[in-house]
Parts: C-alpha cells; structure tokens; sequence
C-alpha cells in the first residue's frame, strides 16, 4: 500500500473506526486512543496490507487487541477514575441521547456479545465475516447475537420511554 493509499484509508475510515470501538468499548477517549495505536501499528506494515485483505478490519481487529490488553493492564478502580476524570476536551462532539442509551446498553453485555453485535449490527459485517475477525464458529456468533439481541431489547426500549420515540 502506498503512502497516499494509507491517507486514504485513514481519512476514509478513522471517524467510523472510533465509532465502532467506542460501541464496542463504551468509552470514547479509550476507542480515540486505541485507533490511532492501530493505525500506528499499520503505517509500520503498510508495504504488507492490502486492500483486498480488509486493512480497515486490520485497523480494527488490532485496535480491540489493544483495547483488552489495556484493560488487562489497569483495574477496575483505575479504568473508573480515567473515565471520569475532567478537563480533557473531547476531540468530537458529545454522543446524542440515542447513541449514550445505545453504549449504556451495550456496556451490561459480555465483551464478547457486544464486539460480536456491534461488528455485525454497526459494522454491517455478516456472521462469517464477524466469526473470522473473531476468531470463533459462526455458530457462536449467531448465539452471541441471539443473547445480545434478547439482553439489550429491554434496556433500548426503557431508553426510547425515558427519551420520548422522536421517530413519530
């Protein structure tokens, strides 16, 4: 890949990359930082990624590793304390209700059902895509998506009373 190849894949791709690990992470700052590593990560590779390999899914897939190793690394304690400390300006706009409700949601899930809903549902990859990046049968996928499906129904709907259904 070249040079300019790899500034079009980053312009084309950072903004939605940070969407979907935040989903899949549930903290924005985290899913900024874990991205840009990743495409840190790829620059270096970048004579070996190739567009008919998935670099985004590279990105991506490698942007989770980091995500996990991080929480591995640090306690509970010290995760809460990063994200709730002040003073750092969001580098985005501030989340809408819907995507707040949305991320609020999908934090009660396991990790592996939300990563698993959230490529399949926001990244709009298919169970056999999902179960490749994943590194599980596509019947597993199909069970993690059935059981985040079910768990997260009661709490969007909850969220669409609270916040009025502003579709009508």
């Amino acid at each position: 890949m070249t040079e300019e190849e790899f500034q079009e894949l980053y312009a084309h791709s950072v903004t939605r990359l940070v969407g979907q690990l935040y989903l899949m992470t549930g903290d924005l700052h985290e899913a900024q930082d874990v991205v840009q590593e990743a495409f840190v990560r790829a620059w270096g590779r970048r004579s070996r990624l190739s567009r008919d390999a998935g670099p985004e899914a590279w990105v991506r897939t490698v942007a989770w590793r980091l995500a996990v190793s991080r929480w591995r690394r640090r306690g509970r304690a010290a995760e809460a304390w990063r994200r709730h400390a002040g003073g750092r300006p969001d580098t985005v706009p501030a989340p809408g209700p819907g995507t707040v409700a949305l991320v609020s949601a999908l934090r009660r899930l396991p990790d592996r059902q939300r990563r698993a809903a959230v490529l399949h549902y926001v990244c709009d990859l298919t169970v056999e895509q999902v179960a490749a990046e994943t590194g599980t049968s596509a019947g597993t996928v199909k069970t993690h998506l059935s059981r985040a499906r079910n768990a997260l129904a009661p709490h969007l709907e909850e969220a669409q009373e609270q916040h009025g259904d502003r579709s009508a």
